[in-house]
């Protein structure tokens, strides 16, 4: 780690999408990614499937073993808002370049018929570095996402290894073992999980990986929802902030570097130490000094 910088500044971006809208979505994103490189930031992390949204508390009409078919139009303005990744995020690479900043934005992605909760990494010079697709979706996500056939894969970046897992992932322990396998620094944790005890999860991670964790979510509202959506009347009964943040940063220790915030969008802006990650390692290393390959076998197919 002799060539990696003593610290770094990063961002999180706890902001609302413009729901249902991947043009006004993108272009706002390009605008956040603008502030997060004037604060000084050379990583800005946007959360799941910011564009064109994480449609939280819609039933898209369907139940369990059927569908009511009154769903169907708002799965179609959701497909035609999804993103092609070769040609929509040209506008977010051109601001990742023009600004000299690392980006992890989570889409959702349309290939063919099918839509799949993704997590792209974007470089400092606006080369997209990898596309991961979330390999397990969750309730009822599974009807409206397919499932990624790939493990997660490590980015260099000039401050170290990055990589991701996205929401439940995170629970999954060969998963994130994968990603400590490569040697990862940052762990980056794109979510839509507001719950509180999702983080003692981020917390663990910390310190089972030895990693720093930059956790995003969004900020969203039910005035943020169009109201001529086919099942809008299924938030009804949703509470008001039907997503509430929680984004933080955290550093190897499991001790918060930017504790979360709730209740309103924002950039969260700090500074990692990575000069004090070595030390980090000190009396544990997952994959190093504290692993048994003699006992226990890992491998990713």
């Amino acid at each position: 780690m002799s060539d990696i910088p003593k610290e770094v500044t990063v961002a999180a971006a706890q902001f609302s999408p413009v729901l249902f809208d991947k043009g006004a979505t993108i272009q706002k994103a390009a605008g956040i990614i603008r502030d997060a490189a004037d604060r000084g930031a050379s990583l800005v992390v946007f959360p799941e499937s910011f564009i064109p949204c994480y449609p939280r508390a819609l039933s898209f009409g369907m139940t369990f073993g059927g569908n009511s078919g009154k769903g169907r139009g708002d799965y179609k303005r959701y497909f035609d808002n999804a993103v092609n990744i070769l040609e929509d995020l040209a506008p977010l690479q051109n601001a990742a370049k023009k600004n000299k900043i690392f980006v992890s934005v989570g889409v959702t992605e349309r290939d063919g018929g099918t839509l799949y909760c993704a997590n792209v990494i974007i470089s400092d010079s606006g080369e997209i570095l990898s596309r991961y697709r979330k390999i397990k979706p969750t309730a009822l996500e599974r009807c409206l996402w397919g499932e990624g056939n790939a493990a997660p894969r490590a980015v260099e970046t000039p401050f170290g290894k990055a990589g991701a897992l996205i929401c439940w992932e995170n629970y999954m322990p060969l998963a994130r073992l994968s990603l400590y396998s490569q040697d990862i620094s940052i762990y980056l944790a794109p979510n839509a999980d507001g719950r509180r005890e999702f983080q003692a999860t981020l917390r663990h991670i910390a310190q089972e990986g030895r990693v720093f964790v930059i956790a995003c979510n969004q900020f969203v509202t039910k005035a943020d929802y169009p109201r001529d959506l086919e099942r809008y009347a299924d938030l009804e009964t949703a509470i008001e902030e039907i997503s509430p943040g929680g984004s933080c940063v955290i550093g190897p220790s499991g001790k918060y570097i930017a504790p979360p915030v709730y209740r309103k969008e924002e950039l969260i802006v700090c500074k990692l130490p990575l000069h004090k990650l070595p030390s980090a390692r000190l009396d544990f290393d997952p994959c190093g000094h504290y692993s048994r390959p003699d006992l226990f076998e890992f491998k990713v197919k």
